[in-house]
C-alpha cells in the first residue's frame, strides 16, 4: 500500500516561489531511501514531461539530481529520508511552468528516469499554476 500525497500548488504570479512537498508511506525508512523519486509536469493537451529527480548512485547512497532543462537553476528537487518526504522548491516562476505536478517513485532506479513509464507509483498531482 504505497501512497504519495503531493501538497503545496497553488495560483501564483510569474516570479513568485512555491515549495510542492510528496509524503510517502506504506513503506519504511530504509525502503523509501532507496526510491528514485522523480517530479513530472503535465499541462492540458500535453504529455506528461520530467522535470527532476533525486536518485542514489550506485549502493552507497549518495543521491544525485538531474533536471530538464527548463527548470536548471531555477527548481531544486530534495529529499528527508527521516520524513519520507521529497520536496520540489520552484523559484522565479514562469507561464510556461503551469500545469499539474505529481511525484514519482521508481522502485528499482534505471537510466529511463526521465520516462514515466519507468516509475511504479504516482501521487495524484497538485496543480501549479503561474500568471503573467
Amino acid at each position: 500500500q504505497v501512497q504519495l500525497v503531493e501538497s503545496g500548488g497553488g495560483l501564483v504570479q510569474a516570479g513568485d516561489s512555491l515549495r510542492l512537498s510528496c509524503a510517502v508511506s506504506g513503506v519504511s525508512g530504509r525502503t523509501f531511501s532507496n526510491y528514485a523519486m522523480g517530479w513530472f509536469r503535465q499541462a492540458p493537451g500535453k504529455e506528461r514531461e520530467f522535470v527532476a529527480v533525486l536518485r542514489a548512485s550506485g549502493s552507497s547512497l549518495l543521491y544525485r539530481t538531474y533536471y530538464t532543462d527548463s527548470v536548471k537553476g531555477r527548481f531544486t528537487i530534495s529529499r528527508d529520508n527521516a520524513k519520507n518526504t521529497v520536496y520540489l522548491q520552484m523559484n522565479s516562476l514562469k507561464p510556461e511552468d503551469t500545469a499539474v505536478y505529481y511525484c514519482a517513485a521508481e522502485q528499482f532506479p534505471s537510466s529511463d528516469y526521465g520516462t514515466p513509464k519507468a516509475y511504479d507509483y504516482w501521487g495524484q498531482g497538485t496543480p501549479v499554476t503561474v500568471s503573467s
